[in-house]
C-alpha cells in the first residue's frame, strides 16, 4: 500500500465535494502498481475531465504508475497557466 497526497483544481473541486470525496490537501492510500487513471476512477472522476496530470510537479502521463509519497495534482481544461 502507498499513500500519495492529492489534489484537484477549479471545477474538478467543485465536484469533488459535491460528492463528498477528498480534492485538496487530501492523503489517498493506494494499491501498489496503481496509476494515475486508476486515481482518477477511484475518487470519482472521468479522464475526459481533465487536462493536465502533475506528479511531484511535472507533467505526467495517464498511465504512470504512483508510488508513495506521490504529489498528484490535476488540472482541468481551462484552468489558467503560468
Amino acid at each position: 500500500m502507498a499513500t500519495v497526497l492529492f489534489n484537484a483544481f477549479s471545477f474538478l473541486q467543485k465536484e469533488l465535494k459535491a460528492q463528498n470525496r477528498p480534492y485538496a490537501n487530501a492523503s489517498i492510500d493506494v494499491a501498489e502498481g496503481t496509476t494515475v487513471t486508476d486515481l482518477v476512477n477511484d475518487v470519482g472522476l472521468e479522464v475526459e475531465e481533465i487536462e493536465a496530470v502533475f506528479v511531484n510537479g511535472s507533467v505526467t502521463s495517464f498511465d504512470a504508475i504512483l508510488h508513495h509519497g506521490d504529489r498528484v495534482a490535476l488540472v482541468p481544461p481551462g484552468t489558467p497557466g503560468p
